[in-house]
């Protein structure tokens, strides 16, 4: 999608951008809650593989296109972590569970060993940040057009399976998920090794993908702290820890 204009007013905060207009030619997979088909949960998952397949450790990574975390930086990030956890735990008193005070703790002290995969930057590519389903659209039934991601305010560098937890984990109650997660890694995958990208085997896709899963327990602690409304960062945080439960990723807590 291209952008043609875009503009903030540093004084009122106000914003806009000019965008193609796709409405005769694309259509969002669902409408919000509503999970998409697994025909179109394909669709945007194979999206998503193209995309992170284009950029897969790109040599301009970190050296003009983004840039990369500094080891060094842990110790605050570690802060801002116990930061955010204590201010939900506040809000939320009696129904922030002792379970959920220690597995943040334990997530907490683990962050140096756990940050190990990033700081490979082995196997990364450009991740969207918020790589939910109603952030790709799709071409409508006979139009010859490519899916559309869009909305990239918050793209980094990172392993993919960032989007992907974020996309599935984060968004998917239990019984969608055991459902269709498995098959929508497989077609990742599958569809990764079609762009020519190599090195990188089911196993590992799936070990990252366990990793960002637990990583993304602290997408909800991180809204809340942001302001964002409880309608959006409660129900993350109850399927995120159950995604946590189904792919056994305490055990990576050591």
């Amino acid at each position: 999608m291209n952008c043609h204009d875009a503009h903030i007013d540093e004084t009122t905060g106000d914003w806009h951008l000019l965008l193609d207009d796709l409405r005769d030619t694309h259509a969002s997979p669902s409408v919000w809650p509503f999970p998409p088909t697994r025909t179109d949960s394909d669709a945007v998952i194979r999206t998503l593989a193209r995309f992170h397949a284009a950029w897969w450790d790109d040599e301009r990574l970190g050296a003009g296109i983004g840039t990369w975390g500094d080891p060094a930086d842990l110790p605050k990030g570690q802060q801002q972590m116990t930061d955010a956890v204590a201010k939900l735990a506040d809000a939320l008193g009696d129904r922030f569970s002792a379970d959920k005070r220690a597995f943040y703790a334990r997530l907490i002290a683990r962050t140096g060993p756990l940050s190990a995969r990033y700081h490979s930057r082995r196997n990364m590519t450009i991740v969207h940040g918020d790589a939910h389903f109603w952030n790709c659209w799709l071409p409508k039934p006979g139009v010859a057009a490519a899916p559309q991601l869009f909305d990239w305010d918050s793209w980094r560098l990172d392993y993919a399976t960032d989007d992907l937890a974020y996309l599935m984990a984060l968004h998917w109650y239990p019984d969608q998920r055991r459902l269709h997660e498995r098959p929508l890694l497989d077609a990742y995958h599958d569809e990764l090794l079609k762009q020519g990208v190599t090195g990188y085997g089911r196993q590992a896709l799936q070990d990252d993908y366990r990793l960002s899963v637990l990583w993304m327990t602290m997408k909800p602690v991180w809204q809340h702290a942001w302001g964002l409304p409880p309608w959006i960062w409660w129900s993350h945080l109850a399927r995120i820890h159950m995604a946590v439960d189904d792919l056994g990723c305490r055990e990576l807590l050591g």
